[in-house]
């Protein structure tokens, strides 16, 4: 468990990235504003507490022995860029070129980015290209972990269910993969486009250890992560969510899946999150 001082110190950083988060997509006036907010936590909490880092980026000894991370929603890239120039991958005030032309923070990363391993936001490959990532380290008997954080839209794609099925059968236990369950996709509610509940039970038909947690409870998703890392067999969370989390007039709103707010809703957005 997190100590209270620990809790603290997340829920500031979590504060900066959401607020670092509808800065970027306004600056940009473009950018995903809705999965982005959801998945703060997730990425907070992996990032400062979870994962083995490595921010002098290819340039360290302890670059082959860090944790590997697949963004799989990569159209949330704003909240990833925040964490990682928090952890001094970057300097803080290039946020601010975010999808600008000729920026390394473009709408969906690219390797060109300090901290990111794959080039992602073509839904549904994501798991596929951490199931790849977690065999190459189990081939040259590396023990870092491989991270996949998944939208719960793109789970409609039947490539994310053969890569499931996949990881089970090459007995990868060195993979965890999270998903954002905020129920919500760019057409409206994932329930009402395809339903995937009961989705515990199915993942468990796939052989995989299953946990489901409240996606915005720091303790919850700290012991879930650290447990996920411990298990003999392929691990995911389903980290339940709240699209647009910390701005009212965002939260459980389809609408804001790809939108960025005008400047009245900027500055009512921003005094939300002060």
């Amino acid at each position: 468990m997190l100590s209270d001082v620990e809790v603290k110190e997340i829920k500031n950083l979590c504060k900066e990235n959401r607020q670092n988060i509808v800065k970027m997509v306004y600056n940009a006036q473009s950018g995903h504003i809705g999965g982005a907010l959801s998945s703060v936590e997730i990425l907070t909490v992996l990032y400062h507490k979870c994962m083995k880092i490595c921010s002098q980026w290819r340039n360290s000894d302890d670059f082959d022995k860090r944790d590997r991370f697949v963004l799989s929603k990569g159209h949330a890239s704003s909240a990833l860029y925040s964490v990682l120039s928090q952890l001094g991958y970057f300097p803080k005030d290039e946020l601010m070129t975010f999808r600008i032309f000729n920026s390394r923070l473009q709408g969906h990363p690219t390797p060109v980015c300090p901290g990111v391993d794959a080039a992602t936001g073509s839904l549904g490959q994501g798991l596929s290209i951490a199931c790849g990532m977690a065999m190459g380290l189990k081939l040259d008997k590396n023990p870092a972990k491989v991270f996949c954080l998944l939208g719960d839209g793109e789970l409609q794609e039947g490539s994310v269910w053969e890569a499931f099925m996949h990881c089970y059968q090459q007995k990868l236990d060195n993979i965890v993969a999270i998903i954002d369950r905020n129920r919500l996709q760019i057409d409206g509610c994932t329930e009402n486009i395809k339903c995937l509940d009961p989705l515990d039970e199915k993942l468990r038909a796939f052989n995989w250890d299953v946990q489901e947690i409240d996606g915005h409870d720091i303790q919850a998703v700290y012991s879930a992560l650290e447990k996920a890392k411990n298990v003999q067999k392929p691990a995911v969370i389903i980290a339940n969510t709240v699209k647009g989390k910390g701005v009212s007039f965002m939260e459980n709103n389809a609408g804001w899946h790809g939108k960025a707010p005008n400047k009245e809703q900027f500055d009512e957005a921003m005094a939300e999150l002060a």
